[in-house]
């Protein structure tokens, strides 16, 4: 388990640093660029005197680090999530299968149970460790231990439980980016409220340029902020969801293809 859960905390990592790396990339090579020829456009058109309103552009609104910073955090949330994406695909692909060939009208006493343990332990260990082998090699274990049914179906029911716990507790990081997202376009609308406002005196000389892009720079970071963090918690709630329905799967497997079929005499 540690070494599942030191696994996991270096994918992360990893992923963060690509995320940062082609996100910056992209807003070096791609966003400043285009941000710098809008902006200078529009200050030729507003120099001109001639009647001009200006269009909101894709490339401004997403120019500033806060709202960089958020992209970024977007797509470390969405690496974390095809992660577990493909973890629960994985595990559901196991619930297709009947690998401990119980057919129908057979029955499990409980001196049978060592030997379709034997089945699961000879499993590669990339399968053996998901989620349905584990909660029926339990279930067989305190089969042959208990000879008792009921115990079996405690058993299933604790480790489906301990299991759902677990994959919640993972997607705590997921929660506290989409938290935090929305914190960090906050931090871009205080400093550029604070810059608009230190800048007050030239309004009022008539030069609002300063001030209107300082407040450019706090309303379009608090937008992309909460367009973000809408979009992450649709795709967490989605994820969150499909583990549960997993968890739930699971143990009517177990139910259908190993406990009926149980018999103590």
């Amino acid at each position: 388990m540690n070494k599942r859960l030191a696994n996991s905390l270096l994918t992360q990592l990893v992923a963060l640093v690509v995320c940062v790396f082609v996100v910056h990339v992209f807003y070096i090579s791609v966003v400043g660029p285009n941000a710098e020829v809008v902006l200078e456009e529009r200050a030729a058109r507003l120099a001109s005197s001639e009647p001009f309103i200006p269009e909101q552009s894709v490339w401004v609104i997403l120019r500033d680090i806060y709202q960089e910073t958020c992209i970024i955090l977007m797509f470390w949330a969405f690496a974390i999530m095809g992660l577990k994406a493909w973890n629960y695909l994985s595990e559901k692909k196991i619930l297709e299968q009947d690998f401990i060939n119980i057919s129908e009208g057979m029955r499990v006493l409980p001196d049978d149970a060592r030997g379709y343990m034997r089945r699961i332990q000879s499993m590669p260990e990339t399968m053996s460790t998901r989620l349905l082998p584990r909660t029926v090699l339990v279930a067989l274990q305190r089969f042959e231990a208990t000879k008792n049914i009921h115990n079996v179906s405690e058993s299933i029911r604790s480790v489906c439980e301990n299991e759902a716990n677990k994959l919640d507790s993972e997607l705590s990081m997921i929660r506290y980016i989409a938290w935090a997202i929305p914190s960090i376009g906050f931090i871009g609308t205080v400093r550029g409220i604070g810059e608009a406002l230190s800048q007050a005196y030239l309004a009022v000389q008539g030069d609002i340029a300063g001030v209107t892009e300082s407040l450019g720079v706090a309303f379009n970071s608090t937008f992309v902020a909460l367009v973000v963090s809408i979009i992450i918690m649709l795709f967490v709630h989605q994820l969150q969801r499909a583990q549960e329905q997993l968890v739930i799967d699971t143990q009517s497997w177990c139910d259908e293809n190993l406990v009926r079929h149980m018999q103590v005499n």
